[in-house]
């Protein structure tokens, strides 16, 4: 569904976010994509969405360039960013303004999204706070029902009850034919969401690849003091971290100490996931 090939992308010549940057997604999968701050996942987002343009290589999202941005391309994208932006509208009169860019929207899915979230339907989006926005969006997004579905930091803003609709909302959503790309640092939010993980630092893509795998190769679990890790931190609960999966073990994805492991040991990890 997305291939980046040789793909270069800077802001000011001495800034280069992206140089070589290549990645293959693929449909029927949630992904996290984890990243350091100023990593380039932010603008790895807009680049598939055609709202930058790459300097250098090819990169073809769906069967479009995104630069192009046909309508054919738009109609089957939607796009959260970090920070939104709603108009004084309702959000009903809201889907009935954008409904005829998009083949698929369905209203009466937007509604029940909304019930779902506890966001009023009676309420000017502008006049919302920032996590009922927020949910107002996402709730749209997925009322239009588009293939390709992105997300920068979805779950900021939103209280507890609210990531837990969040995340039984995507799970129901998730089909064969649809890819959605969640860029967050809230990993403890997403970890019974995805199924597959990128991780991207210094314009490279570190790790492409799926839960089932990382927990195949990988153990998490309680270690001994002097015990080797690939990445371990200590606790009120002692010493916890993640090894080589020598034994088939079967244990849950820690997302945060995976995410540290890649980038403390980037070799080591690539190596016994690959």
């Amino acid at each position: 569904m997305i291939h980046a090939e040789h793909l270069e992308f800077s802001y000011r010549r001495n800034r280069k976010i992206f140089s070589g940057l290549n990645l293959t997604l693929a449909q029927g999968h949630v992904y996290g994509l984890l990243g350091k701050n100023g990593a380039g996942k932010s603008t790895l987002l807009k680049l598939l969405c055609g709202l930058l343009f790459p300097e250098k290589g090819n990169l073809a999202v769906m069967g479009y360039i995104p630069r192009q941005r046909k309508p054919s391309f738009l109609s089957d994208l939607f796009f959260i960013p970090e920070e939104i932006y709603l108009p004084e509208m309702k959000m009903p009169d809201y889907g009935r303004l954008i409904a005829p860019f998009y083949p698929r929207f369905d209203a009466g899915q937007l509604k029940a999204y909304l019930e779902e979230f506890e966001v009023s339907e009676n309420e000017k989006l502008n006049r919302m706070s920032y996590g009922q926005r927020k949910k107002a969006l996402i709730c749209l997004g997925l009322a239009c029902n588009t293939r390709l579905l992105i997300m920068d930091e979805p779950t900021n803003g939103l209280d507890i009850p609210s990531k837990s609709h969040f995340r039984r909302l995507i799970s129901s959503v998730t089909t064969d034919d649809r890819c959605v790309i969640i860029s967050t640092h809230q990993v403890r939010d997403l970890e019974n969401l995805i199924d597959s993980i990128v991780v991207i630092d210094e314009s490279r893509i570190l790790v492409n690849t799926t839960t089932d795998r990382i927990t195949e190769k990988l153990t998490f679990k309680s270690l001994g003091k002097q015990e080797f890790a690939l990445f371990a931190e200590d606790s009120l609960k002692g010493r916890w971290g993640v090894v080589p999966n020598e034994h088939g073990e079967e244990s849950k994805l820690d997302m945060e100490l995976f995410f540290n492991a890649v980038l403390e040991n980037p070799q080591k990890v690539k190596q016994m996931i690959d």
